[in-house]
């Protein structure tokens, strides 16, 4: 099962670290070209360092029709559970 996990921090970042299975689209280009990467049939759990920037993208994402959750507290929030 594909998880959807877009971790939206610079590659720098995501190489430092990341939640298992989450894969690396920066925010610009994400929000440049979600039909690129995203389906509109499809959920997708999205994360930035805190959680403030991610917040910004789903509601953008999901204003344009994508369904998307922010992974609360970002990757720092992942990391106390």
């Amino acid at each position: 099962m594909q998880k959807n996990i877009i971790d939206i921090r610079a590659n720098f970042e995501y190489e430092a670290g990341h939640i298992k299975d989450a894969i690396n689209i920066r925010e610009d280009l994400l929000l440049n070209n979600p039909e690129r990467y995203l389906n509109k049939n499809e959920t997708y759990y999205i994360y930035c360092e805190t959680g403030s920037r991610s917040r910004m993208v789903c509601n953008r994402l999901n204003a344009r029709g994508y369904k998307t959750f922010n992974i609360k507290g970002g990757y720092k929030g992942y990391l106390i559970k």
